[in-house]
């Protein structure tokens, strides 16, 4: 993806045990911060401390007072592996995809259905990538904006999620969206008629299209091809250790059909290609 900035007094934490019940949580690099016989180094001996930024479905999501969501379950499979159980930290996606967090040891892995870019890869060391994702143009019904240049030529209103790649692509093409802070808030500049069209995720647009409400009034009206790749993401130069963990449950679940199983789970049917190694 891209990017989310809310700004919250207080982080809140999921630990995903058999509630995944929604506590308040401090952050910091704790005393219990270890590095276990494997290397792996943890900011709380027996956690998998993930950073995210919810809402962003179908990615992560809070459902009944539970965090779920693609990521989450992925993430799961990696502290499964590592015996230990995960919880999940709600941040500021502009501290997850600086490396703030992770520098901070608020966290051992961002996981926040966050695009790999050169950018990024300065300050975060990403994970092989888990996602192929493309953008996508959701349309109130009766708007024809197929395309990044029909809404510049038809000055068509426009609106993208601060921070994100389909904000910087906008901007590529000679566009100035109406920028809101998160996903949620620009589903609602589209629902409140404050923009005519938005550039999203295009699982994210595919999951509000769920809606029956939202299907009734908007459409999904095009692509943007990127070639964009989501990664999860450690401390630079900071947990090689951890990193060769993640990357190996990926390629499990990849391979053994538990990648495929999520995937139609929480986002749909799987494209030929998308569990390539």
């Amino acid at each position: 993806m891209h990017g989310r900035l809310i700004h919250r007094s207080a982080p809140f934490a999921i630990a995903l045990v058999a509630s995944l019940a929604l506590v308040t949580t401090g952050c910091g690099t704790g005393s219990n911060a270890t590095t276990r016989a494997d290397g792996v180094k943890l900011v709380k001996a027996g956690t998998l401390t993930t950073c995210t930024h919810l809402p962003y479905p179908p990615f992560q999501l809070e459902k009944d007072g539970k965090a779920v969501g693609f990521d989450v379950a992925m993430i799961d499979l990696v502290a499964k592996d590592l015996g230990v159980k995960q919880q999940i930290i709600d941040k500021s996606f502009e501290t997850i995809k600086t490396g703030a967090d992770l520098n901070a040891g608020i966290c051992d892995v961002a996981a926040a259905g966050m695009t790999i870019t050169a950018e990024r890869k300065q300050n975060i060391d990403f994970s092989s990538p888990y996602f192929q994702a493309d953008q996508a143009l959701l349309t109130r019904k009766g708007v024809s904006a197929k395309t990044l240049a029909d809404i510049k030529s038809k000055k068509i209103k426009m609106g993208s999620q601060s921070a994100t790649t389909g904000e910087s692509k906008a901007h590529d093409e000679g566009l100035d969206p109406t920028s809101f802070e998160s996903s949620d808030a620009e589903l609602n500049g589209l629902r409140t008629g404050q923009v005519d069209v938005i550039i999203q995720d295009y699982p994210v647009v595919q999951t509000w299209l769920k809606d029956p409400a939202d299907a009734a009034k908007f459409e999904l009206a095009g692509f943007v091809r990127t070639g964009e790749q989501y990664g999860f993401a450690v401390k630079k130069n900071g947990n090689p250790q951890l990193l060769k963990a993640i990357n190996k449950a990926l390629a499990t679940a990849k391979s053994d059909g538990t990648y495929r199983k999520l995937y139609e789970q929480w986002i749909g049917p799987m494209p030929e290609g998308a569990d390539a190694q």
